[in-house]
Protein backbone atom coordinates (compact mmCIF):
# COMPACT_ATOMS: atom_id res chain seq x y z
CA UNK A 1 0.00 0.00 0.00
CA UNK A 2 1.65 3.71 -1.27
CA UNK A 3 2.07 6.11 1.59
CA UNK A 4 -0.49 8.15 -0.49
CA UNK A 5 -3.10 5.57 -0.79
CA UNK A 6 -2.64 5.34 3.40
CA UNK A 7 -3.16 8.86 4.18
CA UNK A 8 -6.00 9.28 2.10
CA UNK A 9 -7.54 6.42 3.75
CA UNK A 10 -6.58 7.61 7.48
CA UNK A 11 -8.44 11.05 6.00
CA UNK A 12 -11.54 8.87 5.32
CA UNK A 13 -11.92 7.15 8.64
CA UNK A 14 -11.27 9.99 10.40
CA UNK A 15 -14.19 11.55 8.98
CA UNK A 16 -16.18 9.01 8.96
CA UNK A 17 -15.71 8.21 12.39
CA UNK A 18 -16.10 12.31 13.47
CA UNK A 19 -18.87 13.05 10.87
CA UNK A 20 -21.19 9.30 11.72
CA UNK A 21 -24.75 9.66 11.79
CA UNK A 22 -24.72 7.50 15.63
CA UNK A 23 -22.61 8.43 18.37
CA UNK A 24 -19.13 6.45 17.91
CA UNK A 25 -16.48 6.04 20.95
CA UNK A 26 -12.99 4.14 21.28
CA UNK A 27 -13.06 3.41 25.29
CA UNK A 28 -10.11 1.93 27.07
CA UNK A 29 -9.94 -1.49 28.83
CA UNK A 30 -10.82 0.39 32.38
CA UNK A 31 -13.95 2.27 30.87
CA UNK A 32 -12.02 5.89 29.69
CA UNK A 33 -13.15 7.63 26.69
CA UNK A 34 -10.62 7.57 24.25
CA UNK A 35 -11.92 9.31 21.45
CA UNK A 36 -15.70 10.46 20.99
CA UNK A 37 -17.04 11.99 17.34
CA UNK A 38 -19.37 15.03 17.09
CA UNK A 39 -22.96 12.42 17.08
CA UNK A 40 -21.91 11.71 20.15
CA UNK A 41 -20.95 14.90 22.19
CA UNK A 42 -24.15 16.24 20.46
CA UNK A 43 -26.17 13.29 21.40
CA UNK A 44 -24.85 13.23 25.75
CA UNK A 45 -24.10 17.00 25.89
CA UNK A 46 -20.69 16.94 26.79
CA UNK A 47 -17.65 18.46 25.05
CA UNK A 48 -15.07 16.29 23.51
CA UNK A 49 -12.69 17.93 26.70
CA UNK A 50 -15.70 16.73 29.50
CA UNK A 51 -15.55 13.35 28.24
CA UNK A 52 -11.59 12.83 28.12
CA UNK A 53 -12.30 13.62 31.60
CA UNK A 54 -14.62 10.97 32.69
CA UNK A 55 -15.34 7.17 32.14
CA UNK A 56 -18.36 5.47 30.86
CA UNK A 57 -19.16 4.37 34.26
CA UNK A 58 -19.49 8.35 35.41
CA UNK A 59 -22.85 8.76 33.47
CA UNK A 60 -24.32 5.41 32.68
CA UNK A 61 -27.39 4.68 35.10
CA UNK A 62 -26.64 2.64 37.83
CA UNK A 63 -29.52 -0.21 36.76
CA UNK A 64 -27.34 -0.73 33.67
CA UNK A 65 -24.01 -0.65 34.65
CA UNK A 66 -23.55 -4.18 36.21
CA UNK A 67 -24.87 -5.89 33.17
CA UNK A 68 -22.96 -3.28 31.11
CA UNK A 69 -19.49 -4.09 32.54
CA UNK A 70 -20.24 -7.95 33.38
CA UNK A 71 -20.58 -8.12 29.07
CA UNK A 72 -17.29 -6.16 28.94
CA UNK A 73 -15.64 -9.20 30.85
CA UNK A 74 -16.97 -11.30 28.84
CA UNK A 75 -15.22 -9.79 26.00
CA UNK A 76 -12.18 -9.65 27.37
CA UNK A 77 -12.19 -13.05 28.40
CA UNK A 78 -13.08 -14.48 24.70
CA UNK A 79 -16.11 -15.43 25.37
CA UNK A 80 -18.25 -13.41 23.13
CA UNK A 81 -16.95 -11.86 20.35
CA UNK A 82 -19.31 -8.52 20.47
CA UNK A 83 -22.55 -7.63 22.63
CA UNK A 84 -25.44 -4.90 22.13
CA UNK A 85 -27.61 -3.71 24.85
CA UNK A 86 -29.92 -1.50 25.70
CA UNK A 87 -29.04 1.08 28.26
CA UNK A 88 -29.57 4.63 29.48
CA UNK A 89 -26.65 7.56 29.95
CA UNK A 90 -27.24 10.76 31.77
CA UNK A 91 -27.42 13.80 29.70
CA UNK A 92 -25.15 16.81 31.14
CA UNK A 93 -28.30 18.74 31.84
CA UNK A 94 -29.23 15.13 33.69
CA UNK A 95 -32.20 13.85 32.06
CA UNK A 96 -31.93 10.09 30.96
CA UNK A 97 -31.12 9.04 27.12
CA UNK A 98 -31.95 5.55 25.95
CA UNK A 99 -29.42 4.55 23.35
CA UNK A 100 -28.74 1.03 21.60
CA UNK A 101 -25.23 0.38 22.94
CA UNK A 102 -23.40 -1.80 20.23
CA UNK A 103 -19.66 -3.08 21.43
CA UNK A 104 -16.56 -4.88 19.63
CA UNK A 105 -12.88 -5.48 21.08
CA UNK A 106 -9.65 -4.58 19.30
CA UNK A 107 -6.82 -7.04 19.90
CA UNK A 108 -3.18 -6.49 18.62
CA UNK A 109 -1.25 -9.14 16.36
CA UNK A 110 -0.67 -11.08 19.27
CA UNK A 111 -4.19 -11.08 20.61
CA UNK A 112 -4.13 -8.67 23.44
CA UNK A 113 -6.97 -6.55 24.22
CA UNK A 114 -6.15 -2.92 23.45
CA UNK A 115 -9.52 -0.83 23.55
CA UNK A 116 -13.46 -1.31 22.98
CA UNK A 117 -14.63 0.07 20.15
CA UNK A 118 -18.75 1.51 21.17
CA UNK A 119 -21.92 2.25 18.70
CA UNK A 120 -24.31 4.18 20.71
CA UNK A 121 -27.48 5.24 18.85
CA UNK A 122 -30.51 7.01 20.52
CA UNK A 123 -33.42 5.22 21.12
CA UNK A 124 -35.06 7.42 23.60
CA UNK A 125 -37.95 7.83 21.48
CA UNK A 126 -38.83 4.66 20.84
CA UNK A 127 -38.03 3.83 24.52
CA UNK A 128 -40.36 6.38 26.18
CA UNK A 129 -43.49 4.45 25.76
CA UNK A 130 -42.48 1.44 26.46
CA UNK A 131 -40.26 2.80 29.86
CA UNK A 132 -43.81 4.57 30.83
CA UNK A 133 -46.00 1.39 30.59
CA UNK A 134 -43.71 -0.38 32.41
CA UNK A 135 -43.53 2.36 34.81
CA UNK A 136 -47.39 2.08 34.87
CA UNK A 137 -47.24 -1.77 35.45
CA UNK A 138 -45.02 -1.38 38.34
CA UNK A 139 -47.74 0.88 40.07
CA UNK A 140 -50.45 -1.37 39.37
CA UNK A 141 -48.58 -4.81 40.29
CA UNK A 142 -50.86 -6.64 42.62
CA UNK A 143 -53.94 -4.30 42.15
CA UNK A 144 -55.13 -6.97 39.25
CA UNK A 145 -57.55 -8.66 41.04
CA UNK A 146 -60.69 -6.66 40.54
CA UNK A 147 -61.30 -3.82 37.83
CA UNK A 148 -61.89 -1.04 40.60
CA UNK A 149 -58.63 -1.40 41.53
CA UNK A 150 -57.54 -0.86 38.57
CA UNK A 151 -59.54 1.88 37.79
CA UNK A 152 -58.11 3.68 40.81
CA UNK A 153 -54.50 3.39 40.16
CA UNK A 154 -55.06 3.93 35.91
CA UNK A 155 -57.64 7.15 36.37
CA UNK A 156 -55.05 9.25 38.66
CA UNK A 157 -51.38 7.70 38.64
CA UNK A 158 -51.11 7.46 34.76
CA UNK A 159 -52.05 11.13 34.92
CA UNK A 160 -48.58 11.71 36.95
CA UNK A 161 -46.68 10.06 34.18
CA UNK A 162 -48.19 11.89 31.43
CA UNK A 163 -47.41 14.96 32.70
CA UNK A 164 -44.02 13.75 33.55
CA UNK A 165 -44.03 12.49 29.81
CA UNK A 166 -45.25 16.26 28.64
CA UNK A 167 -42.47 17.82 30.61
CA UNK A 168 -39.87 15.54 28.98
CA UNK A 169 -41.41 16.37 25.64
CA UNK A 170 -40.62 20.12 26.19
CA UNK A 171 -37.21 19.91 26.97
CA UNK A 172 -36.70 17.84 23.76
CA UNK A 173 -38.10 20.41 22.13
CA UNK A 174 -36.45 23.86 24.16
CA UNK A 175 -33.06 21.41 23.40
CA UNK A 176 -33.78 20.94 19.45
CA UNK A 177 -35.95 23.12 17.90
CA UNK A 178 -35.86 21.10 14.90
CA UNK A 179 -37.86 18.65 16.57
CA UNK A 180 -41.48 20.56 15.48
CA UNK A 181 -40.64 20.09 12.12
CA UNK A 182 -40.09 16.35 12.84
CA UNK A 183 -42.97 13.83 11.59
CA UNK A 184 -42.79 11.57 14.64
CA UNK A 185 -42.54 14.22 17.08
CA UNK A 186 -45.63 15.57 16.25
CA UNK A 187 -47.04 12.12 16.49
CA UNK A 188 -45.22 11.54 19.39
CA UNK A 189 -47.02 14.93 21.10
CA UNK A 190 -49.94 13.63 19.65
CA UNK A 191 -49.94 10.40 21.20
CA UNK A 192 -49.71 12.22 24.30
CA UNK A 193 -52.42 13.95 24.34
CA UNK A 194 -54.89 11.49 23.36
CA UNK A 195 -53.45 9.03 26.20
CA UNK A 196 -54.17 12.34 28.39
CA UNK A 197 -57.99 12.19 26.70
CA UNK A 198 -58.56 8.70 27.62
CA UNK A 199 -57.75 8.59 31.04
CA UNK A 200 -59.58 11.97 31.69
CA UNK A 201 -62.61 9.44 30.22
CA UNK A 202 -61.92 6.93 32.53
CA UNK A 203 -61.73 9.29 35.44
CA UNK A 204 -65.66 10.09 34.97
CA UNK A 205 -66.34 5.85 35.87
CA UNK A 206 -68.10 5.66 38.97
CA UNK A 207 -65.19 4.93 42.09
CA UNK A 208 -66.34 2.66 44.68
CA UNK A 209 -64.73 1.69 48.03
CA UNK A 210 -61.69 -0.79 47.43
CA UNK A 211 -61.55 -4.04 49.43
CA UNK A 212 -59.62 -3.69 52.64
CA UNK A 213 -58.24 -7.36 52.31
CA UNK A 214 -54.74 -7.20 50.97
CA UNK A 215 -51.66 -9.81 51.55
CA UNK A 216 -49.39 -7.13 52.99
CA UNK A 217 -45.39 -7.50 52.96
CA UNK A 218 -42.58 -5.97 54.51
CA UNK A 219 -41.13 -3.30 52.36
CA UNK A 220 -38.33 -1.28 52.70
CA UNK A 221 -40.15 2.16 52.54
CA UNK A 222 -36.88 4.06 51.41
CA UNK A 223 -36.67 2.16 48.17
CA UNK A 224 -40.52 3.69 47.31
CA UNK A 225 -39.63 6.75 48.24
CA UNK A 226 -36.03 6.66 46.00
CA UNK A 227 -38.61 4.66 42.98
CA UNK A 228 -40.96 7.55 43.22
CA UNK A 229 -38.74 10.67 43.30
CA UNK A 230 -36.84 9.01 40.35
CA UNK A 231 -40.14 8.87 38.68
CA UNK A 232 -40.91 12.94 39.01
CA UNK A 233 -37.74 13.94 38.21
CA UNK A 234 -38.65 15.54 34.96
CA UNK A 235 -41.66 17.44 36.43
CA UNK A 236 -39.70 18.29 39.74
CA UNK A 237 -36.73 19.57 37.09
CA UNK A 238 -39.24 22.13 35.27
CA UNK A 239 -40.68 23.47 38.74
CA UNK A 240 -36.84 23.96 39.81
CA UNK A 241 -38.47 21.47 43.26
CA UNK A 242 -35.85 20.37 45.43
CA UNK A 243 -37.09 16.96 46.76
CA UNK A 244 -35.08 16.15 50.36
CA UNK A 245 -35.32 12.41 51.43
CA UNK A 246 -33.96 12.13 55.15
CA UNK A 247 -35.81 9.03 55.40
CA UNK A 248 -34.30 6.18 57.73
CA UNK A 249 -33.09 3.58 55.14
CA UNK A 250 -33.63 0.71 57.14
CA UNK A 251 -37.44 1.33 58.35
CA UNK A 252 -40.13 -1.36 57.23
CA UNK A 253 -43.53 -1.12 56.93
CA UNK A 254 -46.66 -3.45 55.88
CA UNK A 255 -47.96 -2.53 52.88
CA UNK A 256 -48.64 -4.08 49.04
CA UNK A 257 -46.01 -2.39 46.39
CA UNK A 258 -49.14 -0.77 44.29
CA UNK A 259 -50.70 1.12 46.89
CA UNK A 260 -47.45 2.14 48.60
CA UNK A 261 -46.18 3.46 45.07
CA UNK A 262 -49.80 4.91 44.44
CA UNK A 263 -49.54 6.41 47.94
CA UNK A 264 -45.99 8.27 47.98
CA UNK A 265 -46.26 9.13 44.33
CA UNK A 266 -49.49 11.10 45.20
CA UNK A 267 -48.07 13.31 47.63
CA UNK A 268 -44.93 13.62 45.91
CA UNK A 269 -46.91 15.74 42.64
CA UNK A 270 -49.19 17.02 45.01
CA UNK A 271 -46.70 19.19 47.10
CA UNK A 272 -44.98 19.94 43.48
CA UNK A 273 -48.31 21.19 41.90
CA UNK A 274 -49.51 23.46 44.75
CA UNK A 275 -45.77 25.50 45.28
CA UNK A 276 -46.00 29.11 45.99
CA UNK A 277 -45.25 31.13 43.21
CA UNK A 278 -43.65 33.26 45.89
CA UNK A 279 -40.73 30.77 46.69
CA UNK A 280 -38.85 27.97 44.93
CA UNK A 281 -40.86 24.70 46.11
CA UNK A 282 -38.88 22.50 48.83
CA UNK A 283 -40.20 18.83 49.97
CA UNK A 284 -39.16 16.87 52.73
CA UNK A 285 -39.52 13.42 53.78
CA UNK A 286 -39.09 12.01 57.34
CA UNK A 287 -40.17 9.47 59.35
CA UNK A 288 -40.48 8.50 63.10
CA UNK A 289 -42.07 5.36 65.00
CA UNK A 290 -44.50 6.03 66.81
CA UNK A 291 -45.86 2.67 68.75
CA UNK A 292 -46.88 0.20 66.15
CA UNK A 293 -46.45 2.37 63.53
CA UNK A 294 -43.97 4.19 61.14
CA UNK A 295 -44.75 8.06 60.70
CA UNK A 296 -43.86 9.28 57.09
CA UNK A 297 -43.62 12.86 57.29
CA UNK A 298 -44.27 15.02 53.91
CA UNK A 299 -43.75 18.68 54.42
CA UNK A 300 -43.95 21.10 51.64
CA UNK A 301 -43.28 25.10 51.67
CA UNK A 302 -46.52 25.67 49.02
CA UNK A 303 -49.23 27.69 49.02
CA UNK A 304 -50.85 25.92 52.27
CA UNK A 305 -54.41 25.85 53.06
CA UNK A 306 -57.08 27.08 55.75
CA UNK A 307 -58.07 23.76 57.10
CA UNK A 308 -60.84 25.44 59.38
CA UNK A 309 -62.84 26.16 56.36
CA UNK A 310 -61.66 23.13 54.13
CA UNK A 311 -60.50 20.47 56.24
CA UNK A 312 -63.63 18.48 56.54
CA UNK A 313 -63.93 17.99 52.36
CA UNK A 314 -60.05 17.63 52.13
CA UNK A 315 -60.58 14.06 51.33
CA UNK A 316 -63.54 13.65 50.02
CA UNK A 317 -64.03 12.57 46.31
CA UNK A 318 -64.67 15.70 44.21
CA UNK A 319 -63.93 17.72 47.45
CA UNK A 320 -62.15 20.62 44.87
CA UNK A 321 -61.58 24.38 46.91
CA UNK A 322 -58.41 25.18 44.92
CA UNK A 323 -57.92 27.02 41.95
CA UNK A 324 -55.00 24.98 40.24
CA UNK A 325 -55.96 24.04 36.72
CA UNK A 326 -55.04 20.48 37.37
CA UNK A 327 -57.32 20.13 40.61
CA UNK A 328 -59.85 16.87 40.46
CA UNK A 329 -60.51 16.25 43.87
CA UNK A 330 -59.45 12.93 43.62
CA UNK A 331 -55.90 11.90 44.33
CA UNK A 332 -56.33 12.15 48.19
CA UNK A 333 -59.98 11.10 48.44
CA UNK A 334 -57.93 7.54 46.99
CA UNK A 335 -54.60 7.42 48.87
CA UNK A 336 -56.86 8.21 51.96
CA UNK A 337 -58.70 5.16 51.15
CA UNK A 338 -55.19 3.04 50.21
CA UNK A 339 -53.58 3.95 53.36
CA UNK A 340 -56.32 3.00 55.51
CA UNK A 341 -57.17 -0.30 53.06
CA UNK A 342 -53.99 -0.91 54.72
CA UNK A 343 -54.36 -0.42 58.52
CA UNK A 344 -52.92 3.08 58.50
CA UNK A 345 -54.36 7.18 58.64
CA UNK A 346 -53.28 10.15 57.51
CA UNK A 347 -52.85 13.45 59.81
CA UNK A 348 -52.69 16.70 58.23
CA UNK A 349 -51.02 20.88 59.31
CA UNK A 350 -51.15 23.75 57.36
CA UNK A 351 -50.81 26.94 57.23
CA UNK A 352 -51.99 29.17 54.34
CA UNK A 353 -48.63 30.41 52.30
CA UNK A 354 -46.77 28.87 54.68
CA UNK A 355 -46.69 25.01 53.72
CA UNK A 356 -48.72 21.64 54.15
CA UNK A 357 -47.08 18.86 56.25
CA UNK A 358 -49.42 15.28 55.55
CA UNK A 359 -48.31 12.23 58.38
CA UNK A 360 -48.75 9.34 57.03
CA UNK A 361 -49.17 6.20 59.14
CA UNK A 362 -47.83 2.54 58.53
CA UNK A 363 -48.20 -0.48 60.25
CA UNK A 364 -44.24 -0.78 61.22
CA UNK A 365 -43.02 -4.22 60.30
Amino acid sequence: MSKNFKKVEDVLYRKIFNYAKGGISIVSLNGAWVKVNHSLSKLLGYSEEEFYSMAFQDITHKDDLEKDINLMHQLLNGDIENYQMEKRYFHKDGHIVWALLSVSLVRDPEGEPMYFISQITDISEQKSASWRFKLLMNVIKGQNETLKDFTYIATHDIRTHIGNLFSISEFLEEENPELVDSENFKMLKESISNLNDTIEHLRQIKIDKPKHEHNLSSLRLNDYIKSATYNVNAIAKKEQCTILNNVDANIKVMATEAYLDSIILNFLTNAIKYKSPKRLPVVELTTEIRGQYVVLKIADNGVGMDLSKNGSKLFTLNGTFNNHHDSRGIGLFITKNHIESLGGKIEVDSVVDKGTSFSLYFIRA
